[in-house]
């Protein structure tokens, strides 16, 4: 009952209200992992798989590293999407790589043949730009985003009729000269209407773009990022991610980005207020402890899935003392075939 209306009256607010409360109840929440004594492993036990997803209207799942592996798909990928669809359940691709655009995903969905629409992902690249259109609000002329990341922040801002400079410029991939030291030391090099700095992973980063990050920063630019992944799996491997390429960031101005990937709850508000769905029926699948893991936890949501494709090793969940622990795991998606 109480449940039913808090989730009520949280779909009823307006998005603003919804996000400046998630930091707050999330950590009110806490860590309510499963204990090591009821963690569920699913692999090759069907009875197990079936009861697991019968209990679920809903599934949130991560992308790299669970469907695939930077260009990889992974074993049985479509053919357990089809049947999850087929059983009549919501699916959401929630994903913190920045670098893509949702219809960017939605040409990768289509390349590796599984079924998805556009609609259906939520990047953080997008969660960003509905945070800065929609909840900061910021008013002309003193409303640009100095962008350090890719084409999809740059595309997802574009589709909330965000401004910004930066981001994939190339005129800021270059070495910094004596005169540019000058020119940010003086103010002359910087954009008067910027009042955002957001970082995502940035596969060209430099130092004249930290600089001028840096010098938004001490002027009193909010400092926000798409979000802090330390690592990007990719090939099979591992690779720094969008938080590695913040770093220099946080170093030098001493402060911490405003994060709106997972684990932010500020996300997880966002996507329910989107597809409207009781967080109880649902399910966030993915390869990440520290992110995806925590990001259901923390939002209440009935279940968590780890799948072994990724990035997070059993033994970090198994171990005495693990402070962030799935409801189950498998060894990887398509085993949830049977």
């Amino acid at each position: 009952m109480f449940r039913s209306i808090r989730l009520a009256r949280t779909c009823a607010l307006p998005i603003s209200s919804r996000w400046t409360s998630s930091h707050s109840r999330g950590i009110r929440r806490g860590l309510t992992a499963a204990t090591m004594s009821n963690i569920k492993y699913l692999t090759g036990d069907k009875d197990g798989i079936d009861q697991f997803i019968s209990q679920f209207d809903v599934f949130l799942f991560d992308c790299d590293g669970v469907l695939w592996s930077g260009e990889h798909l992974l074993p049985r990928i479509p053919e357990t999407i089809a049947m999850l669809r087929e059983k009549g359940k919501k699916l959401v691709f929630v994903t913190n790589n920045s670098t893509k655009s949702r219809a960017d995903y939605k040409k990768k969905f289509d390349k590796m043949g599984i079924t998805a629409s556009e609609e259906e992902v939520f990047g953080s690249s997008y969660s960003a730009a509905i945070y800065i259109s929609r909840i900061l609000n910021l008013k002309a002329p003193k409303n640009k985003v100095f962008v350090l990341g890719e084409t999809g922040v740059e595309q997802e801002l574009e589709s909330e009729n965000v401004r910004y400079c930066g981001g994939t410029d190339k005129s800021y991939q270059r070495d910094v000269t004596p005169d540019d030291y000058v020119n940010i030391a003086n103010g002359k090099a910087l954009d008067d209407e910027v009042a955002v700095v957001l970082t995502g992973l940035d596969f060209h980063p430099t130092y004249l773009k930290y600089a001028l990050g840096m010098a938004y920063i001490r002027r009193g630019a909010k400092f926000l990022a798409t979000n802090i992944d330390s690592t990007l799996p990719s090939a099979g491997s591992l690779f720094p991610g969008a938080g590695s390429t913040t770093a220099p960031l946080i170093t030098s101005t001493g402060q911490q980005p405003l994060a709106l990937g997972k684990p932010s709850q500020a996300m997880m508000d966002a996507i329910e207020g989107k597809f409207q769905f009781d967080r109880k029926k649902a399910c966030m699948v993915g390869d990440r402890l520290n992110t995806d893991i925590q990001f259901g936890i923390e939002g209440g949501l009935g279940g968590t899935l780890c799948v072994l494709t990724g990035v997070s090793k059993k033994e970090e969940f198994l171990e005495e003392g693990a402070q962030v622990v799935p409801s189950a795991y498998v060894d990887q998606l398509g085993d949830l075939m049977g």
